[in-house]
């Protein structure tokens, strides 16, 4: 017997939340209620091509809706997303969940106040590839990310660094456990008046070192996490959803030798994977995959890698 569908809306129709709505509209037991956009046309647009009606007011859903995803820019994310918290409405808020820590230390509060559930979607997290390698991390010594991609237009009004960049602070957070000690850092504009290109040497309080570089401005698209740790080396290409494994192991006489090579990835969409447990969050009432307080996590040290590089220029 099927469970009563959760009733959802998505509010920002852009490119992500475009998805948002498809991948929706097509999960069992969920009821895509409405696309929600300030601009007509693409609440329209949306709505076409789902079971929902378009609206451009969030108002217009109240009382309509189990939950929310949230895919505005950036700026707009506290005022869409604390109304909905205090209305007791669970929120899924797209990265970078707010502007300021201040912002998502308000929505926070919010969700605290009235036990609302609050999810970030930091959608690496959800990753096949991720999954497969994150059982085997332990205590790894260094680590490298490349996240380089192709100039767009999309997320202009933020750096690198909260655009791209903040996918793998997260995840580098959620792996180590350990707080950073120190961060260097150097960024530069160059097709817009915001930071393309990035790089973050962090020094966690454990040993850890990550050389973290990322990219809007590139001609490749890149997406490749690696760990380095005693007797072992991990790797994850988000983008092809492949995981290797290497590890040094005794051979004949006192030769060691190195074996490995790639590990068996499961595919599947990082989105509906992550959309999947948020509904589930919803449903059951337990804490979603990533939790506002995640999101709050690797905004935090965003900032501060932010505030490096101003220093540093």
């Amino acid at each position: 017997m099927s469970e009563p569908s959760i009733r959802v809306a998505v509010v920002g129709v852009g490119h992500v939340g475009r998805h948002h709505a498809r991948i929706l509209d097509s999960l069992p037991d969920v009821d895509l209620v409405a696309t929600v956009d300030l601009d007509e046309r693409r609440a329209l647009e949306a709505s076409a091509e789902t079971s929902a009606t378009a609206e451009t007011q969030v108002a217009a859903i109240t009382g309509r809706v189990d939950a929310v995803t949230v895919a505005v820019p950036t700026q707009a994310h506290l005022a869409v997303v604390r109304p909905l918290l205090e209305a007791g409405v669970p929120v899924l808020v797209e990265k970078p969940m707010a502007k300021t820590v201040a912002e998502a230390d308000a929505m926070l509060e919010a969700a605290s106040r009235t036990g609302t559930c609050l999810a970030v979607g930091h959608t690496e997290r959800f990753n096949p590839a991720l999954a497969t390698v994150a059982p085997l991390v332990e205590s790894p010594r260094f680590i490298e990310v490349h996240r380089l991609g192709s100039f767009s237009a999309r997320s202009l009004d933020i750096d690198v660094v909260f655009d791209l960049m903040i996918h793998d602070l997260d995840v580098i957070l959620s792996m180590l456990g350990s707080d950073v000690a120190s961060v260097e850092a150097v960024g530069v504009p160059i097709l817009s008046d915001r930071v393309d290109i990035a790089n973050a040497r962090l020094r966690f309080e454990n040993g850890c070192i990550a050389n973290v570089t990322a990219s809007r401005i590139s001609r490749d698209r890149v997406r490749k996490m690696r760990f380095f740790q005693a007797g072992a080396y991990l790797s994850v290409d988000y983008a092809a959803q492949r995981a290797e494994a290497w590890r040094i192991v005794e051979g004949e006489g006192d030769e060691p030798v190195i074996e490995g090579g790639p590990l068996e990835v499961i595919g599947g969409e990082p989105l509906e994977r992550e959309l999947t447990d948020f509904i589930l969050a919803v449903r059951h009432g337990r804490p979603p995959g990533v939790p506002g307080e995640h999101g709050r996590r690797a905004l935090a040290l965003a900032e501060r890698i932010t505030a490096r590089m101003e220093h540093s220029l």
